[in-house]
């Protein structure tokens, strides 16, 4: 009965089929009563959790879809067989299911068709007949929770969700074609620089998932696919079945994980998930994780062959995870045969010597930081692993490697400054002896070469010193950082801003935007315009020095950005400021991004060539709006009205201004700020055409909920409220209206 209990309970912990029947194998060791006793067991209580590892995201390979498809449709090893009451044919909702993709315990994903309002293939993940209990659809929920807080393009997007009318409900995802990220390395042999660069952008993904306040629990190459947009390797994070909240809960529904469970693959889990299965397990779970896909990507091996772990039992496992420390990626490669080492080098396109040689140091240190055992001394952040991978990737010293003895030195001076000066001023005076003692009894020429090596010596002393003094400087500034990045992740924005002003030369990275960004909110929200104009002229900086994709985040950013110097009145920042946008998103597709771009350049006069660099923007914001017939989305296609109202009020149009304002107003649920800029404009248009008595009508509506009420709102970003940025370029609006039409009607009275 204990070996049933023990193994009955490893094999539910282990999501993956194939695993959990290599784990069988292993441990039943040919007792087929035993082995029948268990999968019976499994058959009746373990299949939920296999729906959300085995189907979690929709999954298409780089293989014939047909062939491989109809080998999905088919394959006996698939919980619940073929059938399971959605026919291929059918519609759920707006969504015809064409192909079945993936199944499991308790639900099905499918390839679906959407047609309107755009035609477009997606997955479509629903819960299967009967299997609608409580937790299943709590960890359902969770999921479908967790890739909502997401907007990445390294993370499979939510499209749509809802129920059907038996109530059981279901999510559309982004339809993946790719490949798991090792399987693409290893096709392509790409080298092993190439490698590092697709886990940056793995890195990327994850860290934008633990700012939306989610931690995956199960990074591995099978959760990690790759596709590719126009020739252009892109990997794409899926698979958030098991993913848990930092703070609160993804869903309001239960999910309750017994203890002593596993969550996640055994080869790729951290030690403290291994331990508490779940509980007190935090971001830095994620990074050793993210160590061990590295160290895969590397080798070729994890630091722990999978198979061995499931075999030796649930408590062996643990200690190994917990206890015994792996070999160093380079010494890895001494344990493979050479057979193995050969194919290993192959595969990335390097000779065997060749790649132990790239594994010794750097990446060595790397991936053993992110595979500590005690989890305080790993990377804090995955920012912070991919910015040691860009560090190595660019032939500057990365944080991983030990103290060096410049940096001891270093750490030295600080510590016996006094001293230090002291000694430098006794060789110095010894110096200066030596050379008057000698000039007695030396030859005038040799005096003088004397004096002169002196003197030489006396610059490098000098020089040194200076070098040592700006090595103390630029560590104090970290050290300040440092301890403004931990007020930060306490909330104590205070401090960390006040600490932020003590150290303007720091030299920021990305780990330091996101702390920029929301201190300068924080400063706007506060009215300290001035603070919240330098923290976001750094993030600007930042944005441009990392060459940034252009996105959702930077167009706010660029928002921010640009309401600021309009409302403050730094006129000629702000115009070298628009041109920076204009130019920015002069090619982007992104219907958001173009109309955020004509909010963020439009907030004074515009010049002939200012308009027609924002032409592009305009006529994408102008498809958006017809493209969608049913109005829907009225909120976004409201923005999208104002910022064309806008764009033609700075044009000169000024009939097709006061259009653009009448179909803005015409949405639902107006948000305030929006509304109120909004006839704003109006005001100015109709005053340009002349109707001066609308113009102020639609002044004095405006003027004191913009007035009033703006301060009210600077620190609530509800929908109807608005930003406080929106509110910003509310009152740079009003201040425009106001010389118009007040200065017009003083001139005819």
């Amino acid at each position: 009965m204990p070996k049933f209990r023990e193994v009955t309970q490893a094999a539910m912990e282990i999501a993956d089929v194939t695993e959990r029947r290599k784990m069988l194998d292993g441990a039943c060791n040919g007792d087929l009563e035993l082995r029948a006793r268990v999968e019976k067991f499994l058959a009746a209580e373990g299949a939920a959790d296999n729906f959300f590892s085995d189907c979690a995201t929709a999954i298409v390979e780089s293989k014939d879809e047909a062939g491989y498809f109809a080998g999905l449709k088919d394959d006996p090893s698939l919980p619940g067989g073929a059938d399971i009451g959605d026919p291929l044919g059918s519609k759920i909702g707006p969504y015809k299911l064409l192909q079945k993709i993936g199944e499991g315990g308790c639900g099905v994903v499918y390839m679906a068709e959407q047609e309107k309002p755009v035609r477009r293939r997606v997955a479509l993940k629903i819960i299967k007949v009967g299997m609608d209990t409580k937790s299943v659809i709590a960890r359902f929920e969770a999921e479908r929770q967790a890739l909502a807080l997401m907007d990445h393009p390294n993370i499979s997007r939510v499209l749509d969700a809802g129920a059907t009318e038996a109530g059981r409900p279901y999510f559309v995802m982004e339809l993946v074609h790719g490949v798991r990220i090792t399987e693409y390395c290893d096709t392509n042999r790409l080298e092993t620089s190439q490698r590092l660069k697709l886990l940056i952008q793995v890195c990327q993904a994850i860290q934008h998932a633990h700012q939306k306040g989610v931690i995956h629990r199960d990074i591995k190459p099978s959760n990690i696919l790759v596709t590719t947009l126009d020739g252009v390797p892109v990997p794409k994070v899926i698979d958030f079945g098991i993913a848990k909240a930092i703070e609160e809960k993804l869903t309001d529904k239960t999910l309750f994980t017994m203890y002593g469970h596993f969550i996640g693959t055994p080869a790729y889990m951290s030690p403290e998930q291994a331990q508490m299965s779940g509980m007190d397990v935090d971001t830095r779970s994620d990074i050793y994780s993210l160590g061990v896909l590295l160290y895969e990507l590397l080798t070729g091996k994890t630091p722990f062959d999978q198979q061995e772990l499931v075999a030796s039992g649930i408590d062996a496992m643990r200690r190994t995870l917990s206890d015994r420390e792996p070999h160093r990626p380079s010494t890895k490669l001494d344990v493979l045969t050479p057979t193995e080492l050969t194919m290993t080098a192959d595969r990335r396109h390097v000779e065997p010597s060749k790649l132990r040689l790239d594994l010794q140091g750097d990446l060595d240190w790397i991936v053993m930081k992110a595979l500590e055992k005690d989890r305080s001394r790993r990377y804090q952040t995955a920012n912070g692993l991919a910015m040691d991978v860009q560090r190595y990737l660019d032939n500057e010293p990365i944080l991983a490697r030990p103290p060096s003895r410049l940096y001891r030195l270093q750490k030295l001076v600080r510590r016996n400054k006094i001293v230090f000066i002291a000694s430098a001023a006794v060789v110095t005076a010894l110096v200066g002896g030596i050379g008057l003692a000698t000039v007695s009894w030396l030859k005038e020429r040799d005096a003088r070469q004397r004096m002169v090596l002196a003197e030489q010596q006396k610059t490098a002393l000098q020089q040194e010193a200076a070098r040592l003094e700006s090595l103390r400087q630029t560590s104090e500034e970290r050290r300040k950082f440092a301890e403004a990045t931990t007020f930060f992740q306490k909330n104590q924005l205070d401090k960390a801003d006040d600490l932020l002003d003590e150290i303007p030369k720091y030299q920021a990275g990305l780990d330091a935007a996101i702390m920029y960004r929301q201190i300068g909110d924080w400063d706007a929200k506060q009215g300290h315009w001035a603070k919240a104009l330098n923290r976001f002229g750094i993030l600007s900086v930042i944005n441009q020095a990392t060459n940034s994709q252009v996105d959702l985040e930077i167009s706010l950013d660029d928002m921010r950005i640009g309401a600021l110097l309009a409302d403050q009145g730094e006129l000629s920042e702000y115009e070298q400021f628009r041109k920076v946008v204009a130019g920015r998103y002069a090619d982007t597709t992104n219907t958001i991004t173009a109309e955020r771009a004509l909010r963020s350049c439009l907030l004074t006069k515009a010049d002939k060539a200012m308009l027609q660099s924002l032409a592009h923007c305009e006529a994408l914001t102008v498809e958006s709006i017809e493209s969608n017939p049913n109005k829907q989305a009225g909120d976004t296609l409201a923005w999208h009205s104002y910022s064309l109202a806008l764009m033609a009020y700075r044009s000169g149009d000024y009939r097709s201004a006061t259009n653009w304002c009448g179909r803005a107003l015409k949405y639902d649920r107006g948000t305030l700020c929006r509304d109120l800029g909004v006839q704003l404009i109006r005001a100015m248009a109709l005053a340009q055409l002349g109707n001066m008595g609308e113009a102020r009508a639609e002044l004095t509506a405006s003027r004191g909920a913009v007035e009033n009420e703006a301060s009210r709102f600077y620190g609530n970003v509800s929908r109807w409220q608005g930003f406080w940025f929106d509110w910003a370029v509310a009152r740079v609006l009003l201040r425009e209206a106001s010389s118009l039409i007040e200065n017009d009607y003083d001139a005819t009275h």
